[in-house]
């Protein structure tokens, strides 16, 4: 399935054991990270990123598991992991249905695009340094 992709920028993510591959196909919506505290839980990390891509140019190989979590402000995040070793590979959020949300750091790729949003700041570790230019979103 993942040569259905076009001819445009396509990428592959995958979960540490490379069971769990997601292709995306042109460059993503929105790339963006969040400081929210189940974001921090979630990757172990002290913050989340994540890339927005149209439901469309999404293609999904491999079986993941799903946990869903309630967010701030009352809507679904159903995000997806591997159930071989545990990666969050990508998330589906409710609202939104159109878009699949993909883990940066699943890509693997020091060029890929840039974080250009940043949210939950008032959790943001005080050592973090973010990008000059990004978006504050509150």
């Amino acid at each position: 399935r993942l040569k259905a992709l076009g001819a445009m920028t396509k990428r592959l993510a995958s979960c540490s054991c490379g069971k769990l591959i997601v292709g995306t196909q042109g460059e993503p919506i929105r790339v963006s990270i969040c400081h929210c505290l189940a974001c921090q839980k979630r990757t172990g990390s002290v913050f989340g990123a994540q890339a927005r891509f149209p439901a469309d140019a999404v293609i999904v190989e491999g079986q993941s598991r799903e946990y869903v979590r309630i967010g701030d402000e009352g809507s679904s995040v159903r995000f997806h992991f591997c159930p071989e070793c545990g990666s969050t590979v990508f998330y589906r959020f409710d609202a939104i249905p159109d878009v699949v949300a993909v883990t940066v750091g699943a890509f693997a790729d020091p060029d890929f695009p840039r974080p250009r949003v940043s949210v939950y700041e008032a959790r943001q570790h005080h050592w973090v340094r973010l990008p000059d230019g990004i978006d504050h979103l509150d």
